[in-house]
């Protein structure tokens, strides 16, 4: 892996959520803490949409150079169409490239099936399925882009995984999970597709699951799915070469992380 050269790097700027639950703002640090152990060279800040400091916008008033903004979230929805832009337009940095948000992504598949291990998932149980808890939105795509993570968890575990979402759609997981014990699933688990602790994960937990595994946190393949959204969104926002010129060439200041 070839790192960005330092004097053109954008900051990695990474918008999240926010939470009022303190474990769920050191987890969120953690996790960035990762990023800037996989690109030392890299200046990475965090920034909150809500509930936590510092906020965005104090975030992007505090820089130094132009920001590339990875959005520390599963789905798209209003923040992602709205608040983040408004935020870049207010700061003078409009045109700052944002990226792709993290879900759906075989890589949160991965660090979800590390978490039901860690918890202790029976990994060959006869009848089990899993549950994947979302947030849930209003929003049908953000719901189906959920369905499909799910559908990339179940094809990393091999067994049957149902969506369900703690607001704004069904099902939630209390009846996912009495859904699946009723067509004779007696082991089932649930996953929280939630980046970090708080108020949505202690929901999950309460749902009558036989195990419920940690937020995807501060994983490893998290912090890794981070720095390919900020690739993918300096690669896009590259100038295109120039006649005559290698495009090999023009790429080779930055590459993806496998």
């Amino acid at each position: 892996m070839i790192p960005l050269r330092a004097a053109r790097t954008p900051v990695l700027v990474a918008v999240a959520h926010g939470t009022r639950d303190p474990a769920g703002i050191r987890t969120i640090h953690h996790l960035l803490s990762r990023v800037r152990a996989l690109r030392p060279d890299l200046r990475v800040r965090a920034g909150f949409l809500d509930h936590a400091d510092p906020g965005l916008a104090k975030t992007l008033d505090g820089l130094r150079g132009a920001p590339v903004v990875v959005p520390l979230l599963l789905g798209t929805g209003y923040h992602v169409r709205t608040d983040i832009p408004a935020a870049l337009a207010a700061a003078g940095f409009g045109r700052a490239p944002v990226a792709r948000v993290l879900g759906p992504d075989p890589l949160l598949a991965s660090a979800l099936d590390d978490r039901l291990r860690e918890a202790g998932r029976a990994g060959h149980a006869r009848g089990q399925a899993v549950v994947l808890a979302a947030a849930g939105s209003r929003d049908p795509a953000t719901n189906a882009a959920t369905a499909e993570a799910a559908r990339l968890l179940e094809v990393r575990l091999a067994c049957p995984v149902v969506p369900s979402y703690l607001s704004g759609a069904s099902p939630t997981p209390a009846e996912a999970v009495a859904a699946l014990r009723a067509r004779g699933h007696r082991y089932t688990a649930v996953a929280p597709y939630l980046l970090a602790p708080g108020f949505f994960a202690r929901r999950a937990a309460a749902c009558g699951a036989s195990v419920t595994c940690a937020p995807l946190g501060a994983h490893e393949a998290v912090a890794r799915l981070v720095l390919r959204r900020y690739d993918e969104a300096c690669l896009r926002a590259a100038p295109l070469p120039a006649p005559g010129r290698s495009r090999s060439r023009s790429l080779r200041t930055a590459s993806l992380p496998r």
